[in-house]
């Protein structure tokens, strides 16, 4: 097993994974504060990406200013799940509703109870779909 560490102990400075400016360097700097609670989020954030602290928050900023990460809440997540589940349910009742009519039309052996509960089954999945829908829309923030 070979150490990648060097001869004198200390640690290496973690490979930089930033894009750079043409000339390979950035010079433009500020100071970002953080309450305590703040940072200790934000470090285990970083932790968990394996990305010095500041790294981090740079790529963080980057990613939202263009666009590339939109932040949601908590809340939001749960309706977007919610949306995603909704969504695999009426795929599966829809290819149910296609196999019927498959029946239906081979020889009528789906019963009138059978397609009831199949449509039904679909609008419930629906208005599942548009809470959840409805709910996205009025939490999303309207752009400036």
């Amino acid at each position: 097993m070979t150490d990648s560490s060097p001869a004198d102990g200390r640690r290496r400075a973690p490979k930089r994974r930033r894009e750079r400016e043409a000339d390979g360097r950035r010079t433009n700097r500020f100071l970002v504060s953080y309450s305590g609670t703040e940072l200790a989020i934000v470090t285990e954030a970083a932790a968990r990406d394996n990305q010095a602290l500041a790294s981090w928050v740079g790529t963080a900023a980057l990613d939202v200013a263009t666009e590339k990460v939109v932040p949601v809440s908590v809340d939001a997540r749960d309706v977007l799940a919610e949306l995603i589940q909704a969504r695999n349910q009426v795929s599966r009742i829809g290819n149910n509703v296609n196999q019927m009519a498959k029946a239906l039309n081979a020889d009528g052996t789906v019963t009138g109870d059978q397609l009831l509960a199949a449509m039904e089954a679909v609008l419930q999945s629906v208005r599942r779909m548009d809470e959840a829908t409805l709910q996205v829309m009025r939490e999303r923030r309207p752009r400036s």
